[in-house]
């Protein structure tokens, strides 16, 4: 099963285990959705909390704002 991420666009890739399954999924930009599935497909999905805001630069860099 694959689907969305509501954060960041990114297509999360779920295996059999989640065919029925109720909770949270990660996405590899941070965010917590809540999905619920059954007998395979999607039946809702939620984002959970925003992850927080990545920095354009790390700090130190030039340019970066401290």
């Amino acid at each position: 099963m694959r689907l969305n991420c509501l954060s960041c666009g990114h297509k999360v890739e779920l295996d059999d285990a989640y065919d029925d399954f109720e909770g949270p999924v990660k996405c590899l930009c941070g965010a917590m959705l809540e999905i619920r599935t059954k007998e395979g497909l999607l039946k809702a999905i939620k984002l959970m909390d925003p992850p927080p805001p990545r920095p354009s630069q790390p700090p130190g860099m030039p340019g970066a704002t401290t």
